[in-house]
């Protein structure tokens, strides 16, 4: 089985990672009071999905 050499260097490791960044989540725009939601999530300021009220907001 293969074994390394040397132990890999906190830079290249960090430089190998660096390509993972993740991705900015899609938004859209609730048709009730139009600010930005997740998709196929309550909204989080006036509480509706699916054109109904599924949570009470304060």
């Amino acid at each position: 089985m293969a074994v390394p050499k040397k132990k890999h260097s906190k830079a290249r490791t960090a430089r190998r990672r660096a390509a993972w960044k993740g991705a900015v989540p899609p938004y859209s725009e609730c048709p009730r009071c139009h600010r930005p939601k997740l998709p196929h999530r309550v909204c989080g300021h006036c509480g509706t999905y699916a054109g109904r009220q599924a949570v009470e907001v304060e």
